[in-house]
C-alpha cells in the first residue's frame, strides 16, 4: 500500500487533472471534469477526474 505522506507529496507537486490532461482531453463539467475513456472506444465522455 502507498503511505499517506506519498500521496500527500504527489497531490502538492501535481493538480491530478493537469497530469490526467496530458493524455486525455478533459472538459470543465461541474466541480469535476469529463472526457473520453483511454480504455474503450466511445463517442460520449465518461472518464471523470
Amino acid at each position: 500500500m502507498i503511505k499517506k505522506e506519498t500521496i500527500d507529496a504527489i497531490f502538492e507537486a501535481a493538480r491530478v487533472e493537469e497530469v490526467i490532461g496530458d493524455f486525455v482531453q478533459l472538459k470543465k463539467s461541474g466541480s469535476n471534469y469529463k472526457g473520453l475513456s483511454p480504455f474503450v472506444n466511445e463517442k460520449k465522455a465518461t472518464f471523470m477526474v
